[in-house]
């Protein structure tokens, strides 16, 4: 099965992770498909980076998500749907 989930980065108490898209049976750092994002934990939410085209792909093909990427992935949308009423509202 083809997950959406976390990869740890960073330091030991500095943590940071990357959003991969990999198999199941793959170890947590191991090997992936594809790096669609970027998390920090120590940071706001509203900076995490999330490709949504990418991932809506993968979920398209059958890639299930992370209860954490699940969260994620919904901020980034609502973040994407307020910069695109935003810029429609200044136009």
């Amino acid at each position: 099965m083809v997950k959406i989930r976390l990869a740890r980065r960073g330091s030991k108490k500095r943590p940071f992770y990357h959003v991969v898209v990999t198999d199941s049976e793959n170890p947590r750092d191991g090997r992936f498909f594809e790096q669609v994002g970027t998390y920090d934990p120590n940071k706001p939410m509203t900076e995490a980076t999330l490709d949504i085209a990418r991932v809506d792909y993968w979920l398209g093909v059958g890639a299930q998500l992370t209860d954490t990427v699940r969260h994620l992935v919904r901020t980034g949308r609502k973040l994407a749907d307020a910069a695109g009423t935003e810029d429609a509202a200044s136009a």
